[in-house]
């Protein structure tokens, strides 16, 4: 079985990112009972050091099932709303299936792009997108990147008008501090 390593970013990222995570919860979880179950042959009893390295394995993998419980929680973009959005022929640098978390609430973002200082995304779900634009700017504020506009929408019809928008924009390129800035947004999403 191969195991492939999902990238920030790209579709379909959240839906195998959780079954890496299931895998990997899973053996850890193996590991930890093996060892229980060779400290019992071994030494007949349950009180011996491979019982000690068992316990503290579950560790790590009670861990992992906590990242796995945000993994399954996190929903990602549909297939649907992709197709729309390749139909379009956009010329953006899509983002996919970014999960932000905050201290008040989740914001599960299907579609995103950054172009200069605009940042604009998309949730399928009904999200409130002006806490959600107050958390990334916060973020981004605290990252030192100012006077950025954001804007999440949870209509398709005006997300694609303002991508639209967006494409007709007479500025100059800034594919540099574009991508810095998709790294910040990676690195606070799930």
């Amino acid at each position: 079985m191969k195991i492939s390593l999902a990238h920030k970013g790209n579709f379909g990222y959240l839906k195998q990112k959780r079954n890496q995570v299931l895998i990997m919860t899973l053996i850890m979880f193996a590991i930890s009972a093996a060892l229980f179950i060779a400290g019992i042959v071994t030494t007949g009893g349950k009180e011996n050091l491979l019982t000690i390295v068992a316990v503290l394995g579950c560790l790590p993998a009670c861990k992992s099932t906590v990242s796995l419980i945000m993994y399954c929680k996190a929903s990602g973009c549909s297939e649907d709303v992709k197709k729309l959005l390749e139909s379009e022929g956009e010329c953006h640098i899509s983002m996919y299936d970014l999960y932000f978390t905050s201290y008040k609430k989740n914001f599960p973002v299907s579609h995103m792009v950054v172009e200069g200082k605009n940042i604009c995304g998309y949730s399928e779900k009904k999200i409130e997108t002006n806490l959600c634009e107050e958390h990334l700017r916060t973020i981004l504020k605290q990252s030192g990147y100012k006077d950025i506009t954001i804007k999440i929408f949870t209509d398709i019809n005006k997300y694609k008008d303002r991508l639209g928008q967006l494409a007709k924009i007479d500025r100059e390129p800034t594919p540099e501090k574009d991508a810095e800035i998709r790294t910040v947004l990676y690195d606070i999403s799930l």
